[in-house]
């Protein structure tokens, strides 16, 4: 599925089971929590930090979609064409970056 197809879904899904939109300011409220959820995961189960047994059946993958559901939804209700954002986004990183990340030698 692409990003148009996506946005799309969600929107279907908003106008069937979820009422309305949340405003833009309590998505991104939304946004900030789930971020901080995958945070959360990928802290104590890749960084320093000891997880949880309470955190060791999160499912970071499950984490992730609600950050992706938040983003669909707040480029709906503001308009912005995510694909089409997305694809310009991808075509400056690899004209700007495309000798930088092979240049540096801390990636090597």
């Amino acid at each position: 599925m692409d990003i148009k197809n996506a946005q799309q879904e969600v929107d279907n899904w908003i106008k069937e089971h979820g009422v309305r939109y949340f405003n833009e300011l309590t998505n991104m409220a939304q946004l900030t929590e789930e971020v901080g959820e995958v945070a959360r995961i990928i802290a104590r189960r890749y960084g320093e930090q000891s997880e949880k047994e309470s955190d060791k059946d999160k499912d970071l993958g499950e984490e992730l979609s609600d950050v992706l559901f938040v983003v669909l939804c707040l480029a709906n209700q503001t308009g912005i064409d995510l694909q089409e954002a997305f694809d310009k986004k991808m075509d400056k990183k690899t004209k700007r970056d495309h000798n930088r990340h092979h240049n540096n030698e801390k990636l090597k």
